[in-house]
């Protein structure tokens, strides 16, 4: 069977969703869906490191869980995998230097110059020996590409070895080009495509976010293959808000 990996290199459409509460009943139910994968957001939200922890268990052996870390430090970094994530999707990777640190410090020598301990990741010591053996192979690194400088500087960061997909930020891009929220405006579509086109070109997949199908749709249109649909909070959200408006007779 093909790793998540494998199947992201090899241009495979990917689905997921993105997990922001500290439940991890909330990411255990999730996981029994048809997902791929779920964008685990260590960024924006409440999630620490025992919520995180505790949404990996739950996935556990069910589909790939994949974390955004709250920057591209090290420390961060080196948790999250620790911790037994899939991958990381690191934010604000805005020059090819910083995704080279990324590259680094998620992976082990003589790759990288990620720490070496007995973790979750590691079986707390009993897969040691197994996991170091193909940590380096199998985690996935993402960085995101949200940023105008990013933009700028994007065909020399898709050219850095160890770098597995790029991820669009339409939402930051279009506030660091003085149009916030305005994520349709030409200049950031624009901006977007040319993210998408150097990417691809560099035979590296693109990732998207979209609260809707629509919006990701459009995305797919593009060429996105690594797809991130809905949030759920949105989804706990409008399913209860259906339900009040029909118990209410309102439609």
């Amino acid at each position: 069977m093909s790793t998540f990996k494998e199947r992201l290199v090899a241009g495979e459409t990917l689905y997921g969703t993105m997990v922001t509460l500290p439940t991890a009943s909330t990411a255990e139910l999730l996981a029994g869906l048809d997902f791929d994968w779920l964008f685990i957001d260590g960024e924006h939200g409440p999630l620490e490191t025992r919520d995180i922890m505790g949404i990996l268990q739950a996935i556990r052996g069910q589909l790939t869980g994949i974390v955004r870390v709250p920057e591209a430090a090290e420390a961060p970094i080196k948790n999250v995998l620790d911790l037994g994530a899939d991958g990381i999707i690191v934010p604000q990777v805005n020059t090819a230097e910083q995704a080279a640190d990324v590259v680094r410090w998620a992976k082990y020598s003589p790759e990288g110059s990620r720490g070496v301990g007995l973790a979750r990741a590691h079986g707390y010591g009993f897969q040691f020996t197994e996991y170091l053996s193909k940590a380096n192979d199998e985690t996935v690194v993402i960085v995101q590409a949200e940023h105008a400088t990013a933009v700028e500087n994007i065909e020399a960061i898709v050219k850095v070895p160890g770098i597995d997909a790029i991820q669009l930020g339409p939402y930051d891009l279009s506030a660091s080009m003085g149009k916030m929220g305005e994520i349709n405006d030409p200049e950031v579509v624009a901006a977007i495509d040319r993210v998408i086109s150097v990417s691809r070109s560099a035979n590296l997949p693109v990732g998207c976010f979209g609260v809707t199908p629509k919006a990701v749709r459009t995305d797919i249109e593009r060429g996105c293959t690594l797809v991130c649909s809905g949030v759920d909070t949105i989804f706990l959200g409008q399913a209860a808000n259906q339900m009040l408006s029909a118990v209410k007779g309102e439609n």
